[in-house]
C-alpha cells in the first residue's frame, strides 16, 4: 500500500468524524537538555477548529482552542497562590498546526508531503507510520508522524490515528498515544470556553 493510499483512507474515516475524543500519554523529548518529561490527560476535537487537552495532576495545564485562538491555562509553582493564562493566535503555537487535520481545518494531500516509514523500526507492528512534511515550511515543526491502524475490509476499510510524534528542525520530538478513543459524540460548544480561577495572571502577545 503506498502513502497515498494509507493518507486517503485516514482522510476518508475522519471526514466522517465530527469530534474525537481519547485519554492521552504524552512524552516530550527536549534535545539541548537531552531531558524527558511525561505527561497524560483527556483531549477532545471538535470541528471545525476547537479542541481542548486537560492534563492530569500533577501538571495541571489545559489547553483549550475555539479555532482562532488558544489559551494556555499554567497552575501556579510552588509557593506561589496564582498560575497565569497565556492567550495567543492559534497559528503561532504547534498543537493547533500539527493537529489541524483532526479539527477539520487542514487536508493530508494539499498540506503535506507524505511518505511511509518501515513500521519495525518505529516500534509499531500491524500499522502504518505516515511522515508528513508540510508543503508550506513552518518554524513549529518539521514532520509529523501518524502512526495508523486499518480497520475494516474492502470499501468499509478506513485508517484511524493511533499515535502523533511531533518533531521540529532542532531534533526534539513531542508524542502523544491516544487510548480509549470515541468518534462523534455530541460534544458542547462549551467546552472550548475557558474560564482559570480567579487571580490567575493573564499573559498576551
Amino acid at each position: 500500500m503506498s502513502a497515498r493510499e494509507v493518507g486517503s483512507l485516514v482522510q476518508s474515516f475522519y471526514d466522517q468524524t465530527t469530534s474525537f475524543q481519547a485519554e492521552f500519554r504524552q512524552s516530550q523529548y527536549t534535545k539541548v537538555y537531552d531531558r524527558t518529561t511525561r505527561a497524560h490527560g483527556t483531549v477532545v476535537f471538535k470541528k471545525p477548529g476547537k479542541m481542548r487537552w486537560d492534563y492530569d495532576e500533577p501538571n495541571g495545564q489545559v489547553f483549550v482552542s475555539d479555532g482562532e485562538r488558544l489559551l494556555i491555562y499554567q497552575p501556579p509553582d510552588e509557593g506561589e497562590r496564582h498560575g497565569q493564562m497565556i492567550e495567543r493566535p492559534v497559528s503561532d503555537d504547534q498543537l493547533p498546526l500539527a493537529f489541524s487535520f483532526l479539527t477539520g481545518t487542514g487536508r493530508l494531500e494539499r498540506d503535506f508531503r507524505m511518505r511511509l516509514l518501515d513500521p519495525r523500526r518505529q516500534g509499531f507492528q500491524g500499522g502504518y507510520v505516515l511522515e508528513l512534511r508540510p508543503r508550506r515550511p513552518t518554524t513549529h515543526y518539521d514532520r509529523v508522524l501518524f502512526f495508523v491502524r486499518l480497520v475494516g475490509e474492502g470499501n468499509q476499510r478506513a485508517g484511524y490515528i493511533q499515535r502523533v510524534l511531533i518533531i521540529d528542525s532542532a531534533g526534539n520530538r513531542n508524542r502523544f498515544d491516544f487510548r480509549n478513543p470515541r468518534f462523534n459524540a455530541n460534544v458542547d460548544d462549551a467546552r472550548f470556553r475557558y474560564t482559570p480561577p480567579p487571580g490567575t495572571r493573564r499573559v498576551r502577545p
